[in-house]
């Protein structure tokens, strides 16, 4: 997100570039950038002069690098980062809190590593664990360390760059700075402690959430306002639906304090924090902290289902109005991260199997909006959601393509159900009979696919062939319920595959008694329609 321009010739990049090294084997590839032409000269740590290297090839580059400890494999430098922290850890009873992602911002921070420990004042103990761990983490850079039981020691692991030459004053310096940057968490903590919840409310109110969506606070209250109603049509129980309403018009209360100015990734963290040290109920104070998650593509997901009622209503309010005020993504701009608050829905929705059909969700969230949110606006959003569920099957669950969208078409607006359907399909097209299963399948739904509806007279049934048939589908038809998915479908189906196979070998449906011949197409249309708000299996390759 930040760059320089750093010479005469403006050239944009995230760091001056001094030197440029191109080669394809001992050849040298001729470009130029920045005022820059490339070569075969390498540098070295800037501590040592940044001496030059003249390269032969890939060896020689990974040799002169390694002669002054530059790793240049980025998986070699987080393993030497990870060995060094855990060692420094171990020496004082301890271990590195796991933290992937920061260990890898450091590995690329850093060509060659050096950890060291430092260690702080065991008063500052007293501060959440969370408070210090982020302050650690966003100022410095550095890795809590934690005893056996996961409780926080007074120590921290630092990675500089370079050798281990005067660690001792990197050592001081860096415990003064973290001190001071302590001292800050406990007075912001302190002054936070003297006010509620609700105190923090009218400062609320001056945090715009959109200009023309108003203020953080008038989407608590509308998000508050849909509550009872999106809790009753997600089948949660009377205890959550209530939890959440408590919840709700103080779930952003801590963007108004201290901490959460300073530190916005704390914002919930603290919110459950100032909760729970005001006496409010455990589940209040979740839900407060679950209503953000998850935060990014690899967070947690509520556990609760107040959190997730709350966590659903902000996102599904957030959708709806900053796509009726025309902010939907761009291509490349996503400033408001609707995009992960759509994969954030879809993931909530999935992960509790939480049945729910979205179009109505919408239809009970819009009116509360500040503007009006017209049927386009709608259909846009339940689209949106849409698309993040069948990217997030195939990306994340690693699903087909023909599979995700034979689910989808028949229920995208039901994630959960969309979801189960998948998994289930996908299990069923593994299969070695498959092939004859899909074609006895796909035979009745050709033969309807642009015929009008049709009525099955049972009286007309003339040939044995279709009278098994029928049989076996009212047999089929009664052993499912509105509620089962792809699967019961095709195990309910599959006893059907002979009597299908027998029923084309022997009658013959475009007679031409044109009674008889819509009758047939009657009942190869109720064979069809068994699929009907489970999948559309006219969507697979191979059918």
């Amino acid at each position: 997100g930040k760059t320089m321009r750093w010479n005469e010739t403006g050239a944009v990049f995230s760091r001056p570039v001094r030197w440029l090294a191109a080669l394809f084997g001992d050849v040298v590839i001729p470009f130029e950038f920045a005022g820059l032409a490339s070569g075969n000269v390498t540098r070295g740590l800037r501590p040592y002069g940044s001496p030059q290297t003249k390269l032969t090839g890939l060896e020689s580059y990974l040799a002169a690098g390694r002669e002054q400890g530059i790793i240049l494999d980025d998986g070699e430098r987080r393993a030497m980062i990870e060995a060094q922290a855990q060692t420094l850890a171990a020496e004082v009873g301890g271990r590195v809190a796991a933290d992937r992602e920061l260990l890898a911002e450091v590995a690329n921070l850093v060509e060659a590593p050096r950890a060291f420990r430092g260690g702080f004042d065991v008063k500052y103990l007293e501060l959440p664990r969370d408070v210090l761990v982020t302050v650690m983490r966003k100022h410095q850079r550095y890795f809590a360390v934690e005893d056996a039981d996961g409780r926080l020691m007074n120590y921290f692991i630092g990675v500089r760059n370079g050798d281990g030459e005067y660690l001792d004053k990197v050592v001081r310096g860096n415990e003064h700075v973290i001190g001071a940057r302590f001292s800050d968490a406990v007075f912001f903590y302190q002054a936070d402690m003297q006010r509620s919840l609700e105190d923090c409310l009218p400062r609320l109110d001056t945090l715009t959430f959109q200009a023309d969506l108003g203020s953080m606070l008038a989407k608590s209250r509308r998000v508050g306002g849909t509550i009872a109603g999106l809790g009753e049509l997600l089948g949660m129980d009377a205890a959550d639906i209530a939890t959440a309403r408590q919840a709700a018009p103080i779930a952003k209360a801590d963007l108004a304090t201290n901490m959460v100015v300073e530190m916005t990734s704390l914002q919930g963290i603290m919110g459950r924090e100032y909760a729970l040290k005001a006496g409010r109920p455990a589940a209040v104070a979740d839900a407060i902290f679950e209503h953000w998650l998850p935060r990014g593509a690899d967070d947690i997901l509520p556990t609760s289902g107040a959190g997730r009622l709350l966590a659903v209503a902000d996102k599904l309010d957030s959708l709806l109005g900053l796509f009726a005020v025309g902010l939907a993504p761009k291509s490349t701009s996503d400033p408001y991260g609707l995009r992960r608050m759509a994969v954030g829905i879809v993931q909530i929705l999935v992960d509790g199997d939480i049945e729910v059909d979205l179009r109505q969700a919408i239809e009970l969230a819009a009116p509360s909006q500040p503007v009006e949110v017209g049927a386009g606006v709608k259909r846009q959003v339940l689209d949106f959601i849409e698309a993040r569920l069948a990217a997030w099957l195939g990306d994340e669950q690693g699903r087909r393509p023909d599979v995700i969208r034979a689910a989808l078409k028949a229920q995208a607006h039901n994630p959960a159900g969309a979801a189960r359907g998948v998994n289930e399909l996908s299990e069923w097209v593994m299969r070695d009979d498959w092939e004859s299963i899909l074609d006895s399948f796909a035979r009745c739904a050709r033969m309807t696919a642009n015929e009008a509806a049709q009525t099955l007279r049972a009286e007309l049934l003339a040939e044995p062939q279709e009278k098994r048939l029928y049989a076996a589908v009212q047999a089929a038809a009664d052993g499912l319920t509105r509620s089962d998915n792809v699967g019961r479908f095709l195990e309910a189906f599959e006893p059907m595959a002979p009597a299908i196979d027998d029923f084309f070998d022997h009658v013959l449906v475009h007679t031409d008694d044109m009674n008889l011949r819509q009758n047939r197409i009657a009942l190869l249309q109720m064979v069809s329609r068994m699929q009907d708000g489970r999948a559309d299996l006219s969507e697979l390759d191979n059918f």
